[in-house]
């Protein structure tokens, strides 16, 4: 059985449950948030979700982990905000893409000391991804 501790390359139990139920929450809040746009409320999401990764590349502290997170987070930041005015689709790909890019982090270790952390926001990103496409397959404007 996994830990939550180990360096294992499978995913630990724990991190994936609480990762549905924050994606959950994060899916629903648009309703606690009615005063932003759910477009917005998801592209601050996908933003700010982008950039942890830079806080663990400078704990890191590789010179070229931090280019390469910083790079990988602007790129998302440009998605999310292209996704306030354009197609949800677009929001939709950002968090598909970012949990792409978690098991791809889980995988390879590329940003020491993440340890539960790929694991949970790829549960996040792909659950929301899921909800935010059925949402958008039934008709829900997100602007």
């Amino acid at each position: 059985m996994t830990d939550v501790h180990t360096h294992s390359t499978r995913p630990a139990f724990q991190p994936i449950i609480w990762g549905l139920l924050v994606g959950a929450v994060q899916a629903a809040s648009p309703v606690a948030f009615r005063w932003l746009e759910p477009a917005t409320l998801h592209a601050l999401y996908i933003a700010f979700i982008a950039a942890v990764y830079i806080g663990f590349a400078v704990a890191d502290g590789r010179t070229r982990i931090i280019a390469v997170e910083t790079t990988i987070a602007a790129a998302f930041l440009v998605l999310a905000a292209v996704g306030v005015t354009g197609s949800a689709w677009l929001l939709i790909a950002g968090y598909a893409a970012h949990g792409v890019k978690d098991l791809w982090q889980h995988r390879t270790k590329f940003v020491a000391g993440t340890r539960w952390w790929p694991p949970f926001c790829a549960t996040v990103d792909f659950l929301v991804a899921a909800i935010l496409a059925l949402e958008v397959a039934y008709g829900m404007s997100f602007h």
